[in-house]
């Protein structure tokens, strides 16, 4: 039993220890190359100040190690001072259903997790995001975002809660696994087609775009690539920030194209184009089905463990659970697989990178030309002020995009190659 103790929070803290070493390192390598390439900067981003990405960057960081390792000491401090086990036999006691004690009992950790973040948001929202110039969000606003997202939380997350707990409660392990992965799948799936509709014009207005120029030149783009979507709309992004962003979602005639507001107005229509060429091409070469495999496959081997672990007699008895409350097992069960998808990550960053360059190199065949992809990134990376050299590591564990530098390279390069021309582009050097 104590070897399974050291196990649990060896994962635990060791996984979050990492992580903060690669975010710290990621900060400090940023900052070497950042100013190692000013130049470059001024040049190709239209930085005039890299000490903004270097202080903006440097608060992100900070604010979320904080969050993270406060919230790891909250988890360690119920699991072991008897908080965790204590609401479990308190559930029991009521006499309720296991299932409906399950249900109750993650309502109660969301609304729990919600209290910890809160407090953290509201820094990044009203201290970071406001000194940097990207918050547009009243209190009142944020507050509503905060009620309104627990409540969507509650209302997707509590009937699969049920359904789950009812599959193992009814089944044998080779049963539920499978029932419990399909489950979970066909959620992911449905809300692909709810998020658009029904979840995100709680948060936000969407508009057809209006600016006929702009409209124009999607839909032909769209046309020549044999694409249709349900519309174009224009979504009110600046109510809450100015960060620029923009996005395809949606399954067969439920795909719909999202330009956040602040974006329309930093982009030229070119660039416009070359950015939604770029996400048109993660349909046209089907990568969204390429990463719902993918995760398909991790969900597999994470519901397999869950199956082995629940199957075991050391996990109920870890924290003195009762017999019956299998829900408090699954959840345990939980706490040792996470730290490893975590520590698994690389291999879903590593498909999506490629995926992401061929995304790339499809908008330049499009567009025809490197320049109006090139203007868009370094749009997007100045104006949100991103860090345009993480460190490698950092990289490979948290991005799922190539650097800025890389990427700029790599368009240029297509666009040369096809001519026969030499490439003028030098990706800027950040050695480590």
């Amino acid at each position: 039993m104590l070897a399974a103790h050291v196990v649990l929070v060896g994962l635990l803290v060791g996984t979050t220890a990492l992580f903060s070493a690669l975010s710290i390192l990621n900060v400090r390598y940023g900052a070497r190359a950042i100013r190692e390439n000013a130049d470059w900067l001024a040049e190709e981003l239209g930085v005039e100040d890299p000490e903004e990405i270097l202080g903006y960057q440097r608060a992100r960081t900070g604010a979320s190690l904080l969050q993270t390792w406060v919230s790891l000491a909250l988890l360690l401090g119920a699991l072991y001072a008897g908080v965790f086990t204590a609401a479990v036999d308190a559930l029991a006691d009521t006499g309720l259903d296991p299932i409906l004690q399950g249900v109750v009992f993650v309502g109660g950790l969301l609304v729990a997790q919600r209290v910890v973040v809160v407090p953290f948001s509201a820094y990044s929202t009203f201290a970071i995001e406001e000194i940097f110039g990207f918050n547009e969000q009243s209190p009142r606003l944020w507050l509503k975002d905060q009620l309104l997202g627990l409540a969507i939380g509650l209302v997707i997350v509590l009937p699969l809660a049920g359904v789950l707990f009812w599959l193992i409660e009814t089944f044998a392990t080779p049963i539920w696994v499978g029932a419990g992965w399909a489950l979970v799948i066909g959620v992911g799936l449905l809300m692909q087609i709810l998020y658009p509709r029904v979840i995100a014009p709680l948060f936000n207005d969407f508009e057809p775009l209006e600016d006929e120029a702009a409209r124009e030149a999607i839909e032909d783009l769209f046309e020549q690539a044999g694409f249709a979507a349900s519309g174009i709309y224009t979504m009110d992004a600046s109510r809450r920030s100015t960060h620029l962003n923009a996005y395809f979602i949606g399954f067969g005639s439920t795909k719909r194209v999202v330009l956040f507001d602040t974006l329309l107005e930093e982009l030229s229509t070119p660039e416009l184009e070359g950015v939604l060429a770029h996400e048109l091409a993660h349909w046209k070469f089907n990568h969204i089905w390429k990463r719902v495999g993918a995760s398909a496959l991790q969900m597999g081997v994470v519901f397999a463990v869950f199956g082995w672990l629940l199957g075991t007699d050391w996990v109920p008895e870890l924290f003195s659970l009762p017999a019956e409350a299998t829900y408090a097992h699954l959840i345990v069960a939980l706490l040792f697989v996470y730290p490893i998808l975590e520590l698994s990550a690389p291999l879903l960053n590593q498909l999506s990178l490629a995926h992401e360059r061929e995304a790339d190199g499809y908008a330049v065949d499009q567009l025809g030309a490197a320049e109006p992809m090139v203007g868009a990134l370094a749009t997007l990376a100045s104006e949100n002020l991103a860090n345009p050299f993480p460190h490698p590591w950092y990289a490979a564990f948290t991005q799922s995009h190539p650097p800025i530098p890389e990427r700029m390279r790599l368009v240029r390069e297509r666009v040369s190659e096809g001519s026969g021309d030499v490439s003028v582009d030098a990706e800027p050097a950040a050695d480590d």
